[in-house]
């Protein structure tokens, strides 16, 4: 049994799921009348905070791609290269911009954790040149 604090009772819960029912299903509005609809997103609006990070944007600094490649990589992912955790990131259902991010670092590199390879990826971004060897891992 549930005991959460919830505003809605069941009732009105599974009405709203029964309104929503066809915009799920669809992916578009299903309204008669256009007023129902929401407004489409404007050029000018401000990024939503909490999306997608991406990386040589100016959202796309060293501590914001950090967080959000952690938040889809584990410590068991590390060490790897960038096509191991390309692949755990796509496991993970990351967002496609944070994976292609990955794709041009050199296949030799090695990351130990998430920092070493957020300053990868940034650093990568802002030379739009090749990115350096990282440094082969002490044996």
């Amino acid at each position: 049994m549930e005991r959460g604090s919830n505003r809605l009772s069941v009732h009105r819960d599974e009405e709203m799921k029964h309104e929503l029912q066809g915009l799920l299903r669809s992916g578009r509005p299903t309204r008669v009348e256009e007023w129902h609809d929401p407004e489409p997103i404007a050029d000018d609006d401000p990024p939503v905070a909490g999306g997608p990070v991406t990386p040589g944007s100016d959202r796309g600094s060293v501590a914001a791609v950090r967080l959000d490649l952690a938040r889809h990589l584990g410590r068991t992912s590390f060490p790897a290269g960038p096509r191991e955790l390309s692949g755990v990131l796509r496991a993970q259902y990351a967002p496609d911009a944070l994976v292609e991010a990955l794709e041009p670092l050199p296949g030799g590199a090695r990351y130990a954790n998430v920092q070493e390879l957020a300053e990868a990826v940034v650093r990568f971004a802002e030379s739009g040149a090749e990115a350096p060897e990282e440094r082969a891992p002490d044996a």
